[in-house]
Formats: structure tokens, sequence, C-alpha cells
């Protein structure tokens, strides 16, 4: 069985239906700390740093992999922290390319540390 670290994200373009709930909470089992919100559509976790340069080196960490992934979370950045929020637009919810993507983004974080 292929780990989501080993997937890449396929494009969507639309015309796939979202994620469901239950589709949703089976790919939650495979990451921690994220929690579903804004209704089920997306997939959000906050990373806390000793300070902004460590903020800014996982930041920048994330945009270098979206870049080769081509999916690219929405960010919220603070002196010693980063909410990551990731929704597929193309189709309004949750698809498997932001359960990837949020995996990469956790090896990330452990890399750091």
């Amino acid at each position: 069985m292929v780990t989501l670290l080993e997937k890449h994200c396929q494009a969507c373009e639309g015309g796939v239906a979202p994620l469901t709930v239950d589709e949703a909470n089976k790919y939650l089992k495979k990451i921690s700390g994220w929690t579903l919100e804004n209704d089920n559509k997306a997939i959000v976790r906050q990373f806390a740093f000793k300070n902004y340069y460590h903020t800014m080196a996982f930041v920048n960490a994330i945009a270098y992999m979206a870049h080769f992934e081509n999916h690219h979370p929405d960010l919220q950045v603070s002196y010693n922290s980063c909410t990551v929020l990731y929704t597929t637009h193309a189709i309004g919810g949750l698809s498997e390319n932001d359960f990837i993507c949020a995996a990469k983004v956790d090896k990330l974080r452990e890399q750091g540390k």
C-alpha cells in the first residue's frame, strides 16, 4: 500500500465530487493534528515555533513543496506560528491532494525540529 507521503498530487480542474465526510475522516486518521473545518470542506492545522526565523523557514519549505505538487495551501503566518489550511478550490471541498500535502507538511515539520 502506498502512503500519502509517497503519492503526488493529481491535477484537478473540477468535475470531480469532493470527498464525503466519511472519506475525509478516513484520510484524517492517516495524518495527525489536522481537523476538518468550513463545513468539512477544508483541513487545518496550526504549527508553533520558537521565533519568526523558524516560522518563515517552515513557510518557505511549504511553498517549495507546494510548487512541485502544484497544490497550494492558505497560510496564516504570525511571529511564532503558522496555520495551514488545505482545500481543493476547483471542486469546492476536499480531495486526496489535500491529505497528500498535509502529510508532506507534517514531514517538513518533523524534519525542522
